[in-house]
Formats: C-alpha cells, sequence, structure tokens
C-alpha cells in the first residue's frame, strides 16, 4: 500500500474517532496485531487487511447516537461507500467491507477471507486482554464511577442497575471463554500468552475492590480520585 494510501485511509479513521483517543488507540494495536499474525500467512492481501483493521471501527460513532444499529454492519457500509467515492475498486471495497462485516460476528457472519479471519483473531486478543481493563480506567469507561461493593454471595457490586451485568461477572465471563476460538496459528498462540497475563491482572483488581477503606469505598477507588 503507497504511504499516500494508507494515510488517505489513516485520516479518514481519524476524523470518524476524533472524539475518542480509546478507539484510536484500539485501531492501531488491532493493526499491529494484525501484521503479526500476517507474517505466517504468506497468501494474505496486505491491502485489504491494512485498510479493514483501520476501518473496522469507524461504525460505532452512528452506533452511539443509535444504539439498535450494529456497528460492524453500519462500519461495513460506510467503508464501501468511502472506498469507491476514492477511486478504489469495487472488489476492493467489498473484501474491505466483508472482512469490517465480520470482525465480530455481527449478524452471524463468520469471517471467510484470511484476511477477515486475522483481524478477527487481532481484535479479538486486543478486547480481551488485561490491557482493556486498563483501558477502561485510562479513559473513564465503565469501573471510573461506581463504587463497588463485596456481596453476601462473595461477588462484586459495581453500582449498576440490577439488569446489568457487573463489570467483574462480564470480565470473568470473557476470560473464561473469549479465548477458545481461533482461525489463525499464530491469532491463537498469541491469545494463550496473554490469557494468563489477563486472568493475573483480573485477580489482582478483584482483590484491590474487595479490600475496602474504614469509609466503605474500595482502595480502587483512591486510584480514579
Amino acid at each position: 500500500m503507497k504511504k499516500t494510501t494508507f494515510h488517505l485511509i489513516e485520516d479518514y479513521m481519524i476524523s470518524c474517532m476524533k472524539d475518542s483517543a480509546h478507539d484510536q488507540e484500539h485501531i492501531y494495536r488491532v493493526l499491529h496485531l494484525a501484521l503479526m499474525i500476517a507474517q505466517t500467512e504468506p497468501e494474505t492481501d496486505y491491502d485489504v487487511l491494512i485498510c479493514a483493521c483501520l476501518l473496522h471501527d469507524i461504525g460505532r460513532r452512528a452506533q452511539f447516537e443509535n444504539p439498535a444499529l450494529n456497528h460492524a454492519e453500519a462500519g461495513a457500509e460506510q467503508a464501501f461507500r468511502f472506498l469507491l467515492d476514492h477511486q478504489f475498486s469495487e472488489e476492493f471495497a467489498e473484501k474491505v467491507s466483508d472482512c469490517i462485516r465480520s470482525h465480530r460476528f455481527r449478524k452471524n457472519r463468520p469471517p471467510q477471507s484470511l484476511e477477515a479471519k486475522i483481524l478477527f483473531d487481532a481484535d479479538k486478543i486486543d478486547v480481551s486482554g488485561a490491557v482493556g481493563i486498563a483501558r477502561t480506567l485510562i479513559y473513564q469507561g465503565s469501573m471510573s464511577t461506581p463504587i463497588y461493593s463485596l456481596l453476601p454471595d462473595g461477588t462484586i457490586s459495581d453500582g449498576t442497575a440490577d439488569t446489568t451485568p457487573s463489570f467483574f461477572h462480564e470480565y470473568k465471563y470473557k476470560l473464561e471463554h473469549i479465548y477458545e476460538h481461533f482461525y489463525t496459528v499464530k491469532g491463537a498462540a498469541i491469545a494463550k500468552q496473554r490469557q494468563q497475563a489477563a486472568a493475573d491482572f483480573y485477580q489482582a483488581l478483584y482483590q484491590e475492590v474487595k479490600t475496602s477503606r474504614d469509609d466503605g469505598r474500595s482502595r480502587l477507588d483512591t486510584l480514579l480520585e
């Protein structure tokens, strides 16, 4: 991919995510992971892969504005139009949009192409690792405001509504299930390396939350003040 083409797509990605440093950072990590995986897959079309990685989350703003939207589907359609408008071939635009459409199993559409499988693995590794919790803290996500408390059954309440799963329950579920299936050998190997680090981080954070200060707030709260 020519530098001018790369920067054109990169600038478009940044414009779509200008209000979210969190999402921009995720994009570059996924691209890095995908290129690592692609080194072991000689049949990879790097232009398709790079473009799909840069644009795979551009539908998130539309989803924020309308939660009923599927961000992968919205992003695929948006990327397809952008690429056609900038003189990319319809075949190339379709390959990129197909990667985006399937990167999180949206609409039960498993990735079919090699590039889509690599993107799926890279995205899954990034969003499920210990770094995901750290990002949430840094960018004031769901862990930034609640006061955590230990419930009688030994679980953690994070102050969310009864209908919303606790962040800790959700993350534990991810640790137990999200590393189960990968499409590339390299992706599975990277995931295995990260799984223990993520589990260790979860346990350390869980213990931090369970340890209350005299005023009833958790020690974690001091990190967020």
